[in-house]
């Protein structure tokens, strides 16, 4: 695979070649720019760089809600040569400035609403802070004309432009080395505190290049994003590859819940679709579960080849359900709950579950879909990246490491925390516990964190995750987690307040509820991961701002 292109090149090309065709739809405001108004936008930030006196290598931090401005400022500062530090919007302000001021970020873009809840004194080495809701500076170091600056910068671009702004203006600065670092993207990890991931040129190149190889987005595709763009997943799949190709990118700028996330695939007819298990998984609990549980279901199902007449028409609902012109559902971010993924096989929705981490930029393993295996996070990316298990003995589960194109550099200004994970020889231990199978060898298949496993006094090693998976799909149970206590196995259970509530359920009603759950629960378990009680919880778990529950804080 050929990834010397740097990726200023790769925009250019594009924005060049695409320049008429429609680039970004807001879905809430129905403004919509195509390529050659994109990079109008992008012209102007550079402007507005070289005013601001930032030099290439310079970090650039961004703060808000996925919207277009946002998209503006990421590009702008990617091709312009600086290093840009997308911050999950998440984040709450003392984690969120702490960022900014450890990237060392010289000029803030910022939701004005955050910008509320954040103090320009503490942020000592930024020069100004930058509306994304409006063209003007919400701060400014004494010195600097920045907000007066913003105001004259159409005439400025004018004056620039005397002939307007055409595709052959389009020209970015080459930057040779692959090293180079291009974005610092920090993690939300469940261990307490955000390392500064430093994703280099190469990193970029190796997912677009491979976004671009494999299909997954093509010139004149459509795109729905609502994935958290200062998020790896979202910013490589839902942004950076539809961009390197001529995708219209429709944004749908609100928290996807199932229906607003439906009405939207309605309306914008994506052709592939790039989510997170969460949303797979809330689709199936409400328009897959109850069906599958109703009387009536069950006896048709029980009749032998009758899921031969039940399953296609359950495959439609769910394709017009999302959109019906898509390729592939593409899930990653997370594990996928088995018994979704099992069902979802079984009716031959077109599925496919990948592996990444930020640390990659984020992909490590794909497949297209109808070469996936149940089970798997897909095929680790040939020409790109290599994978191997760190186990004691052949065949078991051990750490998974990874080599390639997509690792990251480091983390910024933490020698000893990158020295943890990557080996001089270039080695990525991933953290994750699992095997590699397949044709080649190198289909990936994971069992959880290496964090996360109990080693029982049999010897025996329990991973919660799958016992979790398990639990999650019983009746009252909105999330849980498995942890060790005085040798034993306990399940903490946030109940399904939704249905608890529907159902009528009392408190005593839900004890024996859980105990009977847990009886259930043991049967589909081997006899050493079996739980030897559930406890309710009263409160949803605390999250990272990915969405992943700090497991720490309930050991």
């Amino acid at each position: 695979m050929n990834c010397s292109t740097p990726v200023s090149t790769i925009f250019a090309n594009s924005f060049r070649d695409n320049f008429d065709l429609p680039c970004l739809t807001d879905y809430v405001t129905k403004e919509t720019l195509t390529y050659g108004d994109f990079a109008r936008r992008i012209a102007r930030i550079h402007m507005l760089f070289a005013q601001c006196g930032i030099q290439p290598g310079d970090k650039v931090a961004l703060l808000g809600k996925n919207n277009i401005n946002w998209i503006t400022a990421f590009i702008g500062t990617i091709t312009y040569g600086a290093v840009v530090v997308p911050i999950l919007n998440e984040f709450n302000p003392i984690d969120a400035q702490h960022i900014v001021n450890h990237s060392d970020s010289v000029l803030l873009f910022v939701a004005e609403s955050t910008w509320d809840h954040l103090e320009f004194d503490d942020m000592p080495e930024v020069r100004a802070v930058l509306s994304l809701d409006s063209r003007k500076a919400l701060a400014e170091r004494e010195g600097y004309t920045v907000d007066k600056w913003m105001r004259t910068l159409s005439r400025r671009f004018r004056q620039e432009y005397p002939d307007g702004f055409k595709a052959e203006d389009i020209k970015y600065p080459e930057y040779e080395d692959p090293d180079r670092t291009v974005i610092i993207n920090y993690t939300s990890g469940t261990t307490g505190f955000s390392k500064g991931v430093m994703l280099p040129d190469r990193s970029l190149r190796g997912n677009i290049e491979f976004g671009i190889q494999s299909k997954l987005h093509y010139k004149g595709s459509r795109a729905l994003s609502f994935l958290p763009l200062a998020h790896a997943y979202g910013c490589a799949f839902d942004m950076l590859v539809p961009l390197a190709v001529g995708t219209h990118i429709t944004l749908l700028g609100k928290s996807p819940t199932p229906r607003l996330l439906m009405n939207a695939m309605a309306d914008v007819k994506p052709s592939l679709i790039v989510c997170v298990p969460l949303i797979l998984e809330k689709i199936y609990r409400k328009m897959i579960q109850p069906v599958l549980a109703t009387r009536r279901m069950r006896w048709v199902l029980a009749i032998p080849f009758m899921d031969r007449a039940v399953f296609p028409k359950i495959r439609k609902k769910l394709i017009d359900a999302f959109g019906g012109e898509f390729s592939q559902v593409i899930v990653g971010g997370a594990p996928l709950n088995r018994e979704v993924e099992e069902f979802l096989h079984r009716i031959n929705f077109p599925l496919t579950v990948g592996y990444g981490m930020t640390e990659c930029g984020p992909l490590i393993s794909y497949i297209y879909w109808k070469d996936f295996l149940v089970g798997s996070s897909g095929r680790t990316l040939k020409g790109l990246m290599e994978a191997r298990i760190l186990s004691p003995k052949e065949g078991e589960p051990g750490e998974i490491l990874v080599k390639g194109m997509n690792v990251m550099t480091g983390y910024y200004k933490n020698p000893d925390a990158t020295e943890a994970v990557l080996e001089e020889s270039g080695w990525l231990h991933t953290g994750d516990m699992g095997t590699l199978g397949g044709p080649d060898g190198q289909t990936i298949f994971i069992r959880g964190r290496y964090k996360t496993m109990i080693l029982t006094s049999t010897g025996q090693n329990v991973y919660p995750e799958e016992i979790e998976s398990k639990l999650n799909n019983m009746p009252y149970v909105a999330e849980s987690i498995v942890v060790e206590r005085n040798g034993k196995l306990v399940a903490l259970v946030y109940p399904d307040s939704e249905a608890t509530d529907a159902d009528k359920v009392s408190d005593n009603d839900m004890d024996c509820i859980m105990e009977q759950t847990r009886k259930e629960l043991n049967e589909l378990l081997a006899p050493y991961e079996r739980i030897a009680k559930i406890e309710l919880v009263p409160d949803e778990f605390e999250k990272t701002p990915k969405r992943s529950i700090k497991r720490y804080l309930y050991k």
